[in-house]
């Protein structure tokens, strides 16, 4: 077993319209970089090497956490020091927390011998997601190790993760650089849904896992509107309607919130295309002088992997 290893955890999109809290889709970049070194030393040291200011205590730290709930699953002594690049903005909606808190897993196992499953990797994790958003919850966890296109099917009272392959797609993301507070965009979420509303969301999850399974991508297109959720957060993210009207004037097959927003993702067929909409997307908040960021990039076939 080696004694370090580098590790890739990229960006993730959750929900994908109509799968709120169930849905996930690995994107191949950006992604966070881990260097683990396992040490003699119990414990977790963690060094942040980019600019954002992150905690370094491992009680406070995404993926300190998730190391920790790992280590208590280890019998022997053994710590880890930790290095951490984020490649993922944290606040992106794109799965910033998820990257490091299922990366610094995924390296772990690799250096005592992947004595883990992938599904005890996702509980891990998820201690650290617990840390970010204040819950439980592997819609960004699940893509992230396991790659593809999931679905988050029950945590209790086990984890069960589907995962499946996802036909070739490019994803536009669009950040706009406005502050959305997980905790924020839950609370105007409702509390009831009429019967006829939710049979229409059914039919359009059933469709949507259809559509990847199929690679039929305008049933992937029909099937990922969302009559319950976006409509309530639509009001938190100004330009959105007016970027994915620009967004399937341009081709995109279709999109929505990534996670509880702002980011916006568009699916497409091509690369030509994904840049197009990318460019689009990012037109309407200039237009609002709001600040931006823009991710172009296929979907991942992988999850977290050492590269080193």
């Amino acid at each position: 077993m080696p004694d370090s290893v580098l590790v890739h955890s990229p960006a993730t999109l959750s929900n994908l319209g109509c799968g709120f809290d169930v849905f996930g889709l690995s994107l191949a970049a950006p992604y966070d970089t881990i260097r683990l070194t396992r040490s003699a030393t119990p414990g977790v040291r963690i060094q942040h090497l980019d600019p954002y200011n992150l905690p370094t205590d491992p009680l406070h730290n995404v993926a300190g956490v998730a190391l920790l709930a790992l280590l208590k699953e280890v019998p022997e002594a053994v710590g880890f020091d930790m290095e951490i690049t984020k490649g993922i903005k944290p606040g992106s909606g794109v799965g910033s927390s998820a990257a490091s808190a299922a990366g610094a897993v995924v390296a772990a196992n690799a250096l005592l011998g992947n004595r883990f499953t992938k599904m005890q990797l996702v509980d891990f994790a998820m201690e650290g997601e617990a840390v970010a958003s204040g819950a439980r919850h592997a819609d960004n966890i699940a893509p992230a190790i396991f790659g593809g296109f999931t679905v988050v099917r029950a945590l209790e009272p086990a984890i069960d993760i589907i995962a499946l392959p996802a036909p070739p797609l490019w994803v536009a993301v669009v950040h706009p650089q406005i502050e959305l507070k997980t905790s924020d965009s839950r609370k105007v979420l409702p509390a009831t849904v009429p019967l006829g509303l939710a049979v229409r969301q059914w039919a359009n999850v059933a469709g949507l896992v259809a559509g990847f399974m199929m690679a039929d991508y305008d049933l992937i297109g029909r099937s990922l509107d969302d009559y319950i959720v976006e409509p309530a957060r639509l009001p938190l993210i100004p330009g959105l309607a007016e970027a994915r009207a620009r967004a399937l004037a341009l081709g995109a097959i279709g999109g929505g919130i990534s996670g509880s927003g702002p980011s916006i993702f568009m699916l497409n067929r091509t690369e030509a295309t994904a840049q197009a909409v990318g460019t689009a997307m990012g037109s309407v908040f200039t237009e609002l002088k709001i600040e931006c960021n823009v991710y172009v990039g296929p979907v991942g076939t992988t999850g977290a992997r050492v590269v080193g």
